[in-house]
């Protein structure tokens, strides 16, 4: 006859079982962690292709688009160069996958995983995505010759990373955003627009959130000067067809340092546009004779339909961005 186990072999037997149970569901529990900031888990919804016809591309989605227009336009606010803006999008790709997440490693916090103990904010403050890209920013100048380092270097100096590395993975694709998110690569990010809540919108809402991600001035009224004389555009103004469509005259970037010229702003307001089209409910954008149009096909720019208007040259001064009824 077999001879009978002994209750402490029983024991140390289930103990084990259950151990590795907990082994196993750590694991996963892990990757699901690590899929979600990382921006694995979720439809796409955005993509962003190269300008060069090199077939680089980088898809990602609404949410991640959503946050990566804002770290643009609050680093283009700031008169800083796209460089700085490709810093910022690679460290927030590091840091929570562009997701403005509410845990990390002990108290971090938000897209760029910044601590309230370390003065960076009160949680409140580092989880609004513009405060937290503009203290971002605000350390980043701070580091001599910062556009002339490695993106790596660079990061470093603002984050103290325990991993420094890690940032130099993300270099390709935050180029890539950043040439589409500050204007300097016309036509580039698309979207498919599915709208992301039920909450009410509309034109009063796109104005809110271009003040909180660009500042009041991108709502001005004066333009640029153009060949040393001021010259007037119209209010940006909801139509009256429908009162649905928001008007953005494209002035030029006043911000002290910047070199933007008014093709990249323009193209930088629409892009941005896009990114926020599922938030905000936004059916079709326009500009310089390009149209985006939501639930298209591909989503793709196509040539913009100017009948009923004074023609393409009245859509090349100013971004047209029409909400859903």
């Amino acid at each position: 006859m077999p001879e009978p186990s002994s209750p402490t072999r029983s024991r140390r037997g289930r103990f084990f079982r259950f151990a590795a149970a907990v082994v196993v569901l750590c694991a996963v529990a892990g990757y699901l962690v690590v899929q979600y900031v990382t921006g694995g888990a979720g439809d796409p919804g955005c993509r962003v292709v190269s300008a060069d016809g090199k077939g680089a591309t980088y898809e990602f989605t609404s949410e991640q688009a959503v946050n990566a227009a804002t770290i643009a336009a609050v680093g283009t606010g700031r008169g800083l160069p796209e460089r700085a803006v490709t810093i910022a999008l690679a460290t927030s790709l590091q840091e929570s996958g562009l997701r403005n997440i509410t845990h990390g490693d002990r108290d971090s916090l938000g897209l760029f995983q910044q601590r309230p103990s370390q003065g960076w904010g009160t949680k409140k403050e580092i989880m609004d995505p513009t405060y937290a890209a503009d203290i971002f920013y605000k350390h980043l100048v701070k580091v001599d010759d910062y556009q002339d380092l490695p993106l790596t270097v660079a990061a470093q100096r603002v984050q103290r990373s325990g991993f420094p590395e890690a940032y130099a993975k993300h270099e390709p694709d935050a180029t890539l955003l950043a040439a589409a998110l500050t204007g300097e690569a016309a036509a580039t990010l698309t979207c498919d627009g599915r709208q992301a809540t039920a909450q009410a919108t509309g034109p009063d809402a796109v104005r809110s959130a271009l003040v909180r991600d660009f500042g009041r001035d991108v709502l001005e009224t004066t333009a640029a000067e153009v060949g040393g004389k001021a010259t007037p555009t119209p209010t940006p103004s909801a139509s009256r067809s429908g009162e649905r469509t928001v008007t953005l005259p494209v002035s030029e970037n006043t911000s002290p340092g910047s070199k933007r010229s008014l093709r990249e702003r323009g193209w930088q307001l629409a892009h941005w546009a896009v990114a926020n089209a599922s938030a905000l409910h936004i059916e079709r954008v326009s500009y310089a004779g390009r149209q985006w149009t939501a639930g298209n096909t591909d989503s793709r720019w196509r040539a913009a339909d100017t009948k009923g208007t004074s023609g393409a040259a009245k859509d090349a001064d100013a971004v047209r961005i029409v909400t859903a009824p």
